[in-house]
């Protein structure tokens, strides 16, 4: 029997899906990023992106800030 492949799950998702996956409007996401208070983004070209996994394990740790989810996670990312 033929299986077709499976679609790859989400991997990097853009400030509006960010925002909605935590339940904040854009202009909300994007204040807390500039004020460190989400993950890391990633870069790629002129988009700014976010790891959907990051922010899942992010969301269930209690949304800490930059800083403490960097140091609690230190060596997770390069």
């Amino acid at each position: 029997m033929n299986e077709s492949p499976t679609a790859p799950a989400v991997l990097l998702v853009s400030a509006k899906e960010a925002a909605a996956l935590c339940g904040v409007s854009m202009r909300k996401w994007w204040s807390l990023n500039t004020a460190g208070k989400t993950p890391l983004p990633v870069r790629l070209g002129r988009r700014t992106l976010w790891r959907a996994e990051e922010l899942a394990e992010w969301c269930r740790a209690g949304c800490p800030s930059r800083d403490r989810w960097i140091a609690v996670n230190k060596g997770a990312r390069p």
